[in-house]
């Protein structure tokens, strides 16, 4: 389903959508939780961004293997796969702290003050989870383009010989 569109391989236009909305959200889900004034103006913002990443990471993987039943098999691409697997457990933590915010922006407008420790909660699991999915996506992209890059090179140096 997720093979080519026009003729060109699907994995690298998706993928290239999902390493700019995971990190974005990762980064909004963050501000939201240090900073009260842009997790009002926010509102649904940070969710919303969180859950058009738990949509692209799952369809990053099917157009992923959907290709990578076309290049041949080496240790860059295996190294590639076996990162990307990592990343769905976190993203789903940037939804569940998302809503979590959420909750919070929404409780804190009904009421002036909440407990100290939901706010401590909240900070230390936008900073997990910001952190780790912003970490493993930056992994992945980065193996990603050793995988292709360095047969591109290795192809180029093997024609120049």
């Amino acid at each position: 389903m997720f093979d080519t569109f026009f003729g060109l391989p699907m994995h690298p236009l998706i993928v290239h959508a999902t390493e700019v909305i995971v990190p974005t959200a990762a980064v909004v889900v963050v501000l939201a939780a240090l900073w009260p004034r842009f997790r009002r103006w926010a509102g649904f913002v940070p969710l919303g961004l969180a859950l058009a990443a738990l949509v692209l990471v799952p369809l990053s993987i099917e157009s992923g293997q959907s290709l990578e039943e076309r290049v041949a098999e080496s240790q860059l691409v295996q190294t590639h796969v076996n990162l990307a697997d990592g990343l769905l457990p976190w993203v789903i933590g940037l939804v569940v702290v998302a809503v979590g915010l959420l909750w919070w922006n929404h409780r804190e407008s009904r009421q002036s003050r909440s407990p100290r420790w939901i706010a401590i909660t909240l900070i230390a699991a936008a900073l997990l989870a910001g952190t780790g999915t912003t970490i493993q996506a930056i992994r992945i992209g980065h193996s990603g383009a050793a995988a292709v890059w360095s047969d591109s090179v290795a192809r180029q140096s093997g024609n120049q010989n």
